[in-house]
């Protein structure tokens, strides 16, 4: 007969519950270049709007700061080779930071480095990752540019945006702690499409196409998103899920889309913009909503067939009307 699973123990239920009470409220201010990669621009976009909060057990957050935790000894490794690595930036004393269209799309480097054997007099972006025994595997056997598609396409915007034209991706498995170590060359085709990519989305006022219709394709089930797309399940009340509110600063055809300086490139300052106040929000501001707030239609899970001021009025897939009535400020119905 089997033996039953032991129970946590206190001590561990805390400690997890721990990590959990520190996660923030799932929502990041801007478009990330870590997930511009992603193939669902709809979940992109959910993201951008804060239609879902992330979520995460505290033993998976265990695991993202060990990933992070290994950064350190990753740059030591480099620096026990003769290479010179630079984790932040000189000039201000922090991680270097690449911006573009207005603030609102960007990403931290965990660094860059010059000296390395394959290349010694070339500045390289650093990208640190690490993985599962069955991920490292395909990595080793396909390369970053196909197993990690998300991971290439990052490297691409921080070379395309420091005007480094060298990435070096270092990647551990968390199981056998090997290391596979390759050299991306800047491609600059593929870095402006990935920058067109992410202008559509941020200024994009309708929801895009999602990836699939099927609610059980693989991407879509495992998407923090998949009760809103699929299942008409509510989106978060904030701002970024008001009809009033739009993400203003360089449209994506004003958007700098090289830099040689290595400088962030962040040509206006990005930033909220409520029309039904007519004014700037804060992120705090942002995140609690207003009493006016309504609903983007498109995160509704029905057809307008009024509207006001303060209300619209949908008709559901049921048959039922619902209105949307800015002075209740009720989430939206499933």
């Amino acid at each position: 007969m089997a033996e039953l699973p032991c129970a946590p123990t206190p001590t561990l239920t805390a400690i997890y519950a721990d990590y959990e009470a520190r996660q923030g409220d799932g929502f990041r201010d801007h478009l990330g270049a870590s997930i511009i990669g992603k193939s669902c621009a709809r979940a992109l976009w959910y993201d951008f709007r804060w239609v879902t909060p992330a979520r995460y057990s505290g033993r998976l957050l265990r695991l993202f700061e060990t990933g992070q935790l290994e950064e350190d000894r990753l740059v030591r490794n480099l620096r026990a080779t003769g290479a010179t690595v630079l984790e932040v930036d000189p000039e201000t004393g922090r991680q270097f930071r690449v911006e573009a269209h207005g603030g609102h799309f960007g990403g931290s480097l965990d660094g860059v480095a010059l000296g390395l054997l394959e290349a010694p007099k070339t500045w390289h972006v650093l990208e640190f990752k690490t993985h599962g025994v069955k991920s490292f595997n395909e990595l080793t056997a396909k390369g970053v540019v196909l197993a990690k598609p998300q991971h290439a396409a990052q490297m691409q915007i921080y070379m395309h945006l420091t005007g480094i034209t060298r990435a070096l991706y270092v990647a551990v498995c968390k199981d056998t702690d090997a290391l596979h170590i390759e050299r991306i060359e800047a491609d600059r085709a593929m870095a402006e499409r990935l920058l067109e990519k992410a202008g559509r989305i941020i200024f994009a006022q309708h929801t895009p196409t999602r990836i699939s219709e099927d609610p059980a394709w693989f991407e879509c089930r495992f998407c923090d998103h998949h009760g809103a797309c699929h299942e008409g399940g509510g989106a978060a009340v904030t701002c970024r899920s008001c009809l009033h509110a739009t993400p203003v600063g360089a449209l994506p055809e004003e958007v700098d889309t090289g830099s040689s300086s290595g400088s962030a490139i962040s040509n206006n300052e990005g930033g909220w913009h409520c029309a039904r106040h007519d004014r700037m929000l804060t992120a705090l501001e942002q995140r609690a909503a207003c009493i006016r707030h309504l609903f983007i239609p498109d995160l509704v899970p029905g057809e307008v067939i009024d509207a006001g001021d303060d209300v619209v009025t949908y008709r559901m897939a049921d048959g039922s009307t619902w209105a949307n009535d800015a002075r209740t400020t009720e989430a939206a119905p499933c």
